[in-house]
């Protein structure tokens, strides 16, 4: 019999890790996105109530598609002197006045403590700077919708156990 394992350290908002594919399908190259501030995925379900008669006046309902979202916000980063953005979110960005393939952001994003959860899809990104006062930092909310499944993965940052 395994003995129960403790579990009392809470999680904290920063535990995720955001990477964009900035390679191809065929040979990744994961980079991690820098500057998240604030990161909140979902994936809400679509619920059809499918009662009937049969079921004594109990309601019934059946999952029948599900959606899943990233928002986040980033502090943009710059090269100044050279004039140039960071290039993951120049990738991001830039995908966001595309259209079709070209419109899909491939991510992952993972535990960054190594725990196991991890999730990886393909999205479309909205890109919308937040603006602000003139004593405020270059801030842009994503909304990465996405795009067929979200798929989990096992977390790259995951300690390799095999002896």
């Amino acid at each position: 019999m395994s003995t129960p394992v403790e579990t009392t350290e809470t999680e904290l908002a920063r535990e995720w890790r955001l990477e964009v594919n900035m390679g191809t399908d065929e040979t990744p190259d994961w980079q991690l996105c820098p500057g998240v501030r604030e990161f909140q995925p979902s994936a809400e379900p679509n619920i059809e109530d499918s009662s009937d008669y049969d079921s004594d006046g109990w309601a019934g309902n059946t999952k029948t598609a599900q959606a899943w979202e990233l928002s986040v916000t980033i502090r943009r980063k710059a090269n100044k002197a050279q004039k140039v953005y960071h290039p993951v979110h120049e990738a991001i960005r830039k995908a966001s006045d595309e259209y079709g393939e070209a419109n899909l952001v491939p991510l992952r994003w993972m535990n960054r403590q190594g725990l196991p959860e991890a999730y990886q899809g393909k999205a479309i990104p909205t890109w919308a700077p937040s603006g602000g006062e003139y004593s405020a930092l270059g801030e842009v909310e994503i909304t990465f919708t996405g795009d067929g499944p979200r798929v989990a993965i096992d977390n790259p940052l995951a300690e390799d156990e095999t002896p």
